[in-house]
């Protein structure tokens, strides 16, 4: 496999490259913890409209920054990940419970369990499918001691010297921004420019989040016109807290095909508040994808936090 598609493959493994395996266990639906109270076309008393909605989802940063609050927090970690062959049978199994925490300023990782089976090594210990690879990498960093290093969003530096991990942190954590250095598909994550904008509804919706926060539900959705070769981001949903405004889930749905890559991708983030700062509690995952010289991967993933307590 040349440089070139080695790139573009990790570039892509994470933000879900494939076709989705519908696997009841690993629903990634931000809306499932979402009780949906009606659904609005303009929330009068707060006079918030479709331009305020998207200049949230563009311009926050808390929602990248609740990783590296974890750096802050000792807690728990359950991660399961499945991984499956062409028939979409299971051909391998990772469990990890881990305990999070910092000693002497440093973050530590202890396994409390772990449970491993199928193929999932190469024979330096490194994991056979870059999505695992770099979903661990951007989520759990389990080749590295730190979450996230400082508290500047991906994409800022920009430039020839952007990582293509940096590229996945951007797709993830500021979405609806161009992603540039992809091939055939940087414009197509501009969902609100001016280009890509008439693809698209808006929906609006109030709402109850983990039984208690009271939420707005934003979601866009690709229009049923709009050809698979137009977009690249199906779907995407946002949960926002009306009392601060500030984004606490976010549901995304990818999918693309042509000669060099096929994905389509289900991936959820979700947060909480502890001690009144925003932590993740839940990520999911699932897809699979495919690119030419390269085995094509298909994997599911369930990573849940909890038990945060103050360092």
């Amino acid at each position: 496999m040349n440089k070139f598609l080695l790139v573009v493959a990790a570039a892509l493994s994470l933000t879900g490259l494939a076709r989705a395996q519908k696997i009841q266990r690993f629903d990634p639906d931000t809306l499932k913890s979402v009780v949906i109270d009606t659904a609005i076309v303009n929330i009068k008393a707060h006079r918030l409209n479709v331009q305020d909605f998207i200049d949230a989802v563009v311009t926050d940063t808390s929602f990248y920054k609740a990783f590296h609050n974890m750096k802050g927090y000792d807690f728990i970690a359950e991660n399961r990940i499945f991984t499956f062959d062409k028939k979409n049978k299971v051909d391998g199994k990772i469990y990890r419970k881990l305990h999070h925490g910092d000693r002497n300023g440093k973050h530590f990782i202890e396994t409390l369990a772990k449970r491993d089976s199928g193929s999932l090594y190469k024979k330096n210990g490194k994991y056979q499918l870059y999505t695992v690879e770099m979903f661990d990498y951007i989520f759990q960093n389990a080749y590295n001691s730190d979450f996230v290093k400082g508290d500047a969003l991906p994409g800022d530096k920009g430039g020839k010297n952007e990582g293509y991990k940096d590229k996945l942190k951007t797709l993830i954590f500021r979405p609806g921004t161009k992603v540039t250095g992809i091939p055939f598909i940087s414009s197509k994550t501009e969902i609100f420019g001016k280009d890509m904008k008439d693809y698209y509804l808006y929906q609006f919706a109030r709402g109850t989040y983990m039984d208690s926060i009271p939420v707005y539900r934003f979601k866009v959705i690709r229009k049923p016109s709009t050809s698979d070769d137009d977009v690249m981001i199906r779907e995407m949903t946002t949960i926002f807290d009306t009392r601060t405004f500030q984004i606490l889930g976010r549901y995304i749905d990818m999918k693309y095909s042509n000669m060099l890559f096929d994905f389509n991708v289900q991936m959820n983030i979700e947060l909480n508040r502890f001690n009144g700062e925003l932590l993740p509690t839940k990520i999911s995952y699932q897809g699979n994808w495919n690119v030419p010289f390269h085995k094509e991967e298909r994997a599911a993933f369930l990573i849940l936090h909890k038990d945060y307590k103050k360092e």
